[in-house]
């Protein structure tokens, strides 16, 4: 059985005063889930905006990839399939 998706996923920053703040969005369809992160700079280091799109891009997609995670885990268990964290055989889907 063949499956194909394509998920759309933005990710917009803003830096003002050393604070650079990510927000992605992933739209499936059917569902969007929202992603934060946030970097700040401190004030003896070199003003380096890249750094601070990099770690609050990063920190935005973390928070959103555990938000899937999360989502897959309750639906896992909804369908009664074991995850793999139970005692004895891991047996069904592995979380």
């Amino acid at each position: 059985m063949s499956h194909t998706l394509e998920w759309k996923t933005r990710l917009h920053l803003f830096e003002e005063d050393g604070t650079t703040k990510a927000r992605a969005t992933l739209d499936t369809g059917t569902t969007t889930l929202t992603g934060h992160g946030a970097a700040h700079r401190n004030p003896a280091d070199p003003d380096v905006p890249e750094i601070g799109d990099e770690l609050a891009a990063g920190r935005a997609l973390r928070d959103l990839g555990q938000q899937l995670l999360d989502i897959a885990e309750r639906d896992v268990a909804g369908v009664g399939a074991r995850t793999g964290t139970e005692t004895g055989p891991a047996l069904g889907w592995s979380l």
